[in-house]
């Protein structure tokens, strides 16, 4: 008997742990590599989004958005962008907003501290 509620406990736990770390093991996209792709936007974001955007930054932005491909991917990725919006405080939320449209990528949510990324398919 106390071996049979021992297997429901551990069963419990196991199905809890899998319905927590399932939409984090879906994404094939990390912070860091989201951060590492958008790091040559930093310079632009500093500048307050004077001047061009450089390739880098586009190349960058290219490439995190073909490789949000899933919906776990993409949300990890809007979790990853919010975070860093939310890091650049000073910088106008509106040049953040605006890089995607500037470098001709459709990105299918707004990039603001203020997104709420579960919502995104």
């Amino acid at each position: 008997m106390a071996s049979s509620s021992i297997a429901l406990r551990f069963s419990c736990v196991v199905l809890m742990c899998m319905m927590v770390y399932a939409p984090v093991a879906d994404a094939a996209v990390s912070c860091g590599q989201v951060q590492s792709n958008l790091l040559p936007c930093f310079p632009y974001l500093r500048n307050s989004g004077n001047g061009a955007v450089p390739p880098a930054c586009c190349g960058g932005i290219v490439a995190v958005n073909n490789a949000a491909k899933t919906t776990p991917d993409r949300q990890t990725v809007c979790d990853c962008l919010k975070k860093a919006a939310s890091a650049f405080s000073t910088v106008n939320p509106n040049v953040i907003a605006g890089l995607p449209a500037k470098c001709k990528v459709n990105v299918p949510y707004k990039i603001s501290a203020s997104t709420n990324c579960k919502t995104i398919k």
